[in-house]
């Protein structure tokens, strides 16, 4: 996708135009604390759903993606290479020139609206977080969770941010009326490790809060134990640990997820590796010389591991056809009391 792609008017101006034309973005800087260093590039966007293109692994075909880069700062964040192809930096580029698309809420209703759009399930937070901190400011989700709720449009959201619980009423009213999936981004719980990595997320212990949180309120959230990082997060105790916090915070699965290192977030995290960690270089290299993916054997063994775990724990992956969560009992006329009318029981999902 080019610069071009994403604004009103395409081709509007000259080839040798500057990136950020007046006429097409609206630059801004903020002093406060929570937002120095940071540039925001506002742009009314001229599509908001957005087809994940066939070659991917991804299980969905449609995405809504209301921010480009993102203030959590992850160094090992796939979505890195995305911003390469506004001629924008990979590394702290990615990080502090964040792309807002201001139009983004209005421009999903008319979306939703048009006859040609089917009702298909539309995920959130697969490429940048949408409850990063840009969201406390911009506050571009609560308008597009309304609209998904108005058109009873199947969802999901895969964040970090726990200021997705800002939205926890939109969220109910939305489970109300559609199907709803949220799952918590946890790849481990080390507070050493999360604040090198991880610098601008919340820590690991307030995004299993959310999980919590959500499950009180009868929303079921699974958490995605993503990136196992190799030879720093996937000890057999650390696992243990993870998921064990995992458990203990009602999620409704756990799903492992070993780091890929594609190209943008590759180098990224070398060099951050090279830096915190420098005797794992030679084990990274080796273990990723194949290309953006751990081998296989690895991938499978951490799977089996984190599974077992989570067996043991007393929750599991997802799996196709899982219900999400149990509906409130219907109401019924009272039943004359009698010896084969039995006690009710609670149900559980596994």
């Amino acid at each position: 996708m080019r610069w071009e792609n994403l604004t009103v008017e395409s081709g509007s101006g000259p080839a040798d135009a500057a990136l950020f034309g007046a006429d097409a973005v609206t630059t801004r800087t903020f002093d406060s604390p929570e937002f120095r260093g940071i540039t925001f590039h506002e742009i009314r966007a001229r599509s908001i759903i957005n087809r994940v293109p066939g070659a991917s692994r991804m299980p969905f075909e449609w995405t809504v993606n209301p921010y480009r880069g993102c203030t959590h700062a992850c160094v090992y964040c796939f979505a890195r290479k995305t911003h390469s192809y506004l001629d924008l930096d990979t590394g702290l580029g990615f990080d502090s020139q964040i792309v807002v698309k201001v139009n983004a809420p209005e421009l999903l209703r008319r979306q939703l609206g048009s006859r040609r759009w089917l009702g298909e399930h539309i995920a959130m937070g697969t490429n940048v977080d949408c409850y990063q901190r840009a969201e406390g400011r911009y506050r571009l989700m609560p308008g597009i969770l309304s609209a998904l709720r108005d058109h009873a449009n199947p969802f999901s959201i895969l964040t970090k941010g726990t200021l997705i619980l800002r939205d926890l009423d939109l969220l109910v009213q939305a489970s109300q009326v559609t199907d709803v999936g949220i799952s918590v981004s946890v790849g481990f719980t080390d507070p050493a490790l999360w604040r090198t990595v991880e610098p601008g997320t919340p820590a690991p212990e307030r995004r299993l809060d959310v999980v919590r949180t959500l499950g009180e309120h009868g929303i079921g959230c699974g958490v995605l134990m993503a990136p196992v990082l190799p030879f720093l997060s996937d000890h057999p105790a650390q696992l243990r640990d993870t998921v064990r916090a995992i458990a203990a915070a009602g999620a409704t699965s756990v799903t492992p997820l070993v780091l890929h290192l594609r190209p943008g977030a590759r180098e990224w995290y070398m060099a951050w590796l090279a830096h915190h960690h420098p005797h794992l270089v030679r084990r990274y290299e080796r273990l990723y010389a194949e290309g953006a993916y751990a081998p296989k054997w690895y991938q499978r063994r951490i799977t089996r591991q984190v599974h077992d775990l989570a067996q043991e724990y007393g929750i599991g992956p997802t799996r196709a056809g899982m219900p999400r969560r149990i509906p409130p009992p219907v109401e019924t006329d009272p039943v004359a009391p009698g010896p084969s009318v039995p006690e009710p029981v609670q149900l559980t999902l596994l």
